[in-house]
């Protein structure tokens, strides 16, 4: 079966943009570096061909300079998260926000600080929601 095309990123293209993110500009150089440092070692083309997918998935755009390209980010990293959570939120849960909260609650991944968090992030957003 072939694999589903998507607008959203995959973890190996957020890895990618998280590096854009943090550069703010970047080289196909800058990006081996920085994956290098955190014991990702790909090669050059890979990285090239990588970048292009994220261009032509308008997550980044390039500029010529000299030889190579230089890459900004086109999409801020929280609409890009937002992105991803609503496909999430879609595809998994049929856009039932409370079948994604209580997945994450039963999860164990959610400590006491976390539903203190939540708690006051549903009270923050219930003072803006008309009745």
């Amino acid at each position: 079966m072939a694999r589903r095309k998507t607008n959203t990123l995959t973890e190996v293209e957020l890895e990618f943009m998280q590096v854009v993110w943090a550069e703010g500009e970047v080289t196909t150089e800058d990006v081996m570096a920085a994956l290098g440092d955190k014991g990702r070692n790909l090669a050059d083309g890979t990285v090239r061909k990588m970048l292009s997918i994220l261009v032509d998935k308008a997550y980044l755009t390039r500029r010529r300079d000299g030889q190579g390209f230089v890459y900004k980010p086109a999409v801020g990293e929280a609409q890009a998260k937002k992105s991803m959570v609503t496909d999430l939120l879609k595809r998994a849960f049929a856009g039932k926000a409370p079948l994604m909260v209580a997945a994450l609650m039963k999860s164990g991944d959610v400590h006491k600080g976390d539903v203190d968090e939540i708690r006051r992030l549903i009270n923050q957003a219930e003072k803006g929601v008309r009745k």
